[in-house]
């Protein structure tokens, strides 16, 4: 039994914020921001849009295309770090919205890995035959804990959300493995230090800008494209595959250098990596589905095509999933 992707679908909010509306709010320029990261705008959320929302919309698309209704599921795993609200889960209020009554909810928490995190989970779920139908959503509204007055990363994140709709089918097609890693030592690399239960939120937290998001760009630049190659060459050595077997690579969409530099590494042509990072920015959690719903509409995924799914993020946290579709 492998868990095959039956059905995908992304959702990003409709506001634009693009470098040059950032010109005019912070010290920066559309020709700094466009050859540091690659990106050119990013979406945000309205005010009260929250993950939930997006998450539903994109869940909903991927059932449509995998032909299944909301009752059908067994098992709803959501991917974020910013969840509408501490509790209660983010996957819960999505299988509120969607009228999944059978199915099982719970959020995954491992920011940008988060996606393939969930995926994992649903894999073993699928394996172990618990469950046949299962939605993976990662979803973020990165905006609501972006400081937009600090250049350093509010040009980087945006809002939006990716869904997968697993399905339990006998065969040699599906995933073929996950691999995960997490090295909490650095920890502080990423990281929102406000509005949690160590620092909960206090005027001072919010005087200090302690509930947006700190990041050491330069360590976490070499640290990610490192153990983006370690996760891609595991992947592979454990399906007895080369590089020239895969078809696609998608990446987490951090940083167009950070995976100009991955794919140099591994010795991948660039017309075989999927790159969308000037259009969305970091999406976080759901960089990857985003992306990997992208590459279904534009039916560059076909039967048997080898998919492999890397990411790397805060924890930190680090991963692959290869896919046979």
């Amino acid at each position: 039994m492998r868990a095959r992707v039956v059905g995908t679908g992304s959702y990003v909010p409709r506001s634009v914020i693009t470098n040059s509306d950032l010109e005019q709010t912070v010290n920066t320029s559309d020709q700094w921001i466009t050859e540091r990261t690659g990106i050119r705008s990013r979406y945000i959320a309205s005010p009260g849009e929250g993950s939930s929302a997006l998450g539903a919309k994109a869940a909903t698309i991927a059932l449509a295309t995998a032909r299944l209704d909301p009752a059908d599921l067994d098992l709803i795993i959501v991917a974020t770090c910013t969840p509408d609200m501490p509790f209660p889960s983010t996957a819960c209020l999505i299988q509120s919205i969607l009228g999944a009554k059978a199915a099982v909810a719970f959020d995954v928490s491992a920011a940008c890995s988060g996606f393939l995190f969930a995926l994992s989970i649903a894999d073993h779920y699928i394996r172990l035959e618990t469950y046949r139908n299962v939605l993976v959503v990662g979803t973020e509204v990165m905006s609501s804990v972006t400081d937009w007055t600090d250049r350093a990363t509010c040009i980087i994140f945006g809002d939006g959300a990716g869904a997968a709709v697993l399905q339990g089918i006998k065969g040699e097609n599906g995933i073929l493995s996950n691999h995960l890693h997490s090295n909490g030592q650095r920890w502080d690399l990423i990281y929102v230090p406000g509005g949690g239960s160590q620092q909960p939120l206090s005027e001072t937290v919010l005087n200090e800008r302690l509930n947006f998001i700190k990041m050491r760009g330069s360590t976490t630049f070499k640290l990610a494209v490192k153990m983006m190659e370690e996760a891609a060459r595991e992947a592979l050595a454990a399906n007895n595959l080369t590089i020239d077997d895969i078809d696609l690579f998608i990446p987490h969409q951090a940083n167009a250098r950070i995976i100009k530099a991955t794919a140099e590494r591994l010795h991948v042509p660039m017309e075989r990596v999927v790159m969308n990072i000037g259009q969305y920015g970091n999406t976080s959690a759901a960089s990857v589905p985003l992306a990997l719903d992208e590459m279904v509409r534009e039916n560059r995924i076909k039967s048997g095509t080898h998919v492999l799914l890397i990411a790397f993020g805060s924890g930190l946290t680090w991963a692959s999933t290869l896919i046979r579709w």
